[in-house]
């Protein structure tokens, strides 16, 4: 199984180096440009949603993978992440609609609009604090 196809959390090497594993975590979902307002823009008028634009040939994207996976679940359910594949699909116009120009960008959105966003892998804590300024 290529990056590409892992879905729904950590991503983690196989024995043969070249392989990834995906292990299931209720928080992350994958999202499609077809299927984006209703999982990300109606869902953020319920919870905050982080939106993951990502790339299977991005090694920060890969990088990043476990460190959101880790925080997600920390937040149990708080927020959840969607991961956007930017070259599946029509998926590049979401990514241009928000004027994406790198990978990976994470976007919150709140109440149907994004209030903040981030680029690149960061670490756990980064992340715990990004967050942290907007859920009350």
């Amino acid at each position: 199984m290529a990056p590409a196809d892992a879905q729904n959390g950590a991503l983690r090497r196989c024995n043969d180096g070249d392989r990834y594993m995906s292990e299931h975590n209720p928080y992350i979902f994958d999202v499609m440009q077809e299927d984006f307002k209703e999982k990300v823009l109606d869902a953020s008028r319920r919870q905050p949603i982080l939106l993951d634009v990502w790339a299977d040939w991005c090694s920060p994207c890969i990088a990043i993978a476990p460190v959101l996976d880790k925080v997600l679940r920390e937040y149990a359910g708080k927020l959840l992440l969607a991961k956007l594949d930017a070259d599946a699909g029509e998926n590049m116009k979401i990514a241009g609609h928000y004027k994406v120009r790198g990978f990976p960008t994470i976007l919150l959105f709140i109440d149907g609009e994004e209030t903040d966003r981030f680029t690149s892998a960061r670490p756990a804590q980064f992340v715990r604090e990004f967050i942290d300024r907007h859920l009350d």
